[in-house]
């Protein structure tokens, strides 16, 4: 069988002079869909885009796996989230062979056992609920804030210096990825001041004190942080929007269903990359060595080959299992997220602490930047205050 040359690859449409750059950058979403129909239309699992280098995509489970457990060949080292200085090519900044006894070093902090004694104090930071109609995406934002604070430094961070840190994040590219040495240099200073107490003294048991004795530790704080916050906001804001809407589903036994509908159509980490170490030989065509190699969890997710309904908000999918390596929001194999434990049990409480709620009005569009998230608002209030309210569109 003759290997074809990655040009023979489906693609979205392009526009002269720019490839696909162009709508990466201004509507990354309906070009990915794009090339994946093609891709399955043309009985394959790839497609290619043009970034002005070589990027493929991949739209099935046995691309999401290798791409996840084949670490010498799919290497983070240069891959997109190396251009954001926040993410730094992602937590544990080490590539196979090292990331495997990083990430053991790392683990029990981010267990679940570490994690369930830090609840009360997380759970303390947690801010009340608005009277009347509120913005659940402002809301989730500072709530996150808030119990990051708490579970990182104990609530001893500036919070508005942990504000200014974290806001750039919020906007859409390239502001994200601007330098901001200053700002760095402020909350690399404050970050050090805490760790020396950590260090100094017995009895500190947030996630500052597991990390801050690690080589590179303080890096890893930093980073850590910035990905958690919106990946974090978002999944909470999303999941108060849907069950406002669907309230059936807003009790604490279905709120572990709800948030995982929640990520399989709108998973904050919205597409992965990678970039390949050598040749790779995929579905007979050739992928030259420097690629990049992207996966995407929310095309995963929304595969009408793989899921029933793929656009329907419906947790009751959830009684079974997921397919396997198609519902990807923590990634996957040696990479899972290290907060997922984390994220969970913060959106877990956060949701457990709201009233019956009702949906006023909102634009839930999810945009795509950094993470994916809403567009914008998401205006909620608690079902008694329903009737004062205004309905708007949704």
């Amino acid at each position: 069988m003759a290997i074809r040359a990655l040009s023979t690859l489906p693609e979205p449409p392009t526009r002269p002079g720019n490839g696909h750059l162009q709508d990466w950058a201004l509507r990354p979403l309906p070009l990915i869909e794009e090339g994946a129909a093609r891709a399955r239309a043309a009985g394959g699992d790839v497609f290619r885009l043009r970034l002005g280098l070589p990027a493929v995509v991949g739209v099935g489970a046995a691309w999401n796996r290798a791409v996840l457990t084949d670490l010498g060949t799919f290497r983070s080292a240069g891959s997109l989230s190396r251009i954001v200085p926040y993410l730094s090519g992602g937590v544990i900044l080490s590539d196979a062979p090292g990331h495997a006894g990083r990430r053991s070093l790392m683990n029990p902090g981010f267990g679940r056992a570490h994690l369930l004694a830090l609840q009360a104090r997380t759970r303390a930071a947690l801010p009340g609920v608005p009277g009347g109609a509120f913005d659940a995406l402002a809301w989730a934002d500072g709530a996150v804030l808030r119990l990051l604070n708490a579970a990182y430094f104990s609530g001893e961070f500036d919070e508005g210096l942990l504000h200014a840190f974290l806001a750039p994040l919020r906007r859409p590219f390239p502001v994200p990825a601007v330098p901001r040495p200053l700002l760095f240099a402020r909350v690399d200073a404050e970050v050090r001041l805490l760790a020396h107490a950590r260090l100094r003294e017995r009895g500190h048991d947030d996630l500052l004190a597991v990390l801050a004795p690690l080589p590179g530790g303080l890096d890893e704080v930093r980073v850590s942080l910035a990905a958690a916050h919106d990946t974090t906001t978002h999944a909470l804001a999303y999941a108060i929007w849907f069950l406002a809407r669907h309230p059936q589903w807003h009790a604490p036994a279905h709120h572990a269903a709800a948030l995982k509908e929640v990520l399989r159509l709108y998973p904050p980490g919205w597409m992965g990359s990678r970039r390949l170490s050598r040749d790779l030989i995929w579905g007979g065509v050739r992928l030259p060595r420097g690629a990049l190699a992207l996966y995407s969890p929310y095309l995963s997710g929304r595969d009408p080959a793989v899921w029933d309904r793929p656009a329907e908000f419906d947790p009751g999918r959830w009684a079974g299992k997921p397919p396997a390596w198609a519902y990807l929001p923590f990634g996957g194999g040696e990479r899972l997220c290290l907060g997922m434990h984390l994220a969970q049990l913060l959106i877990h409480d956060a949701l457990a602490a709201l009233p019956p709620l009702h949906a006023v009005r909102g634009d839930p569009t999810p945009l795509p930047g950094l993470t994916l998230g809403p567009r914008g608002p998401l205006i909620v209030t608690a079902a008694g205050d329903a009737r004062s309210v205004a309905p708007g569109p949704r």
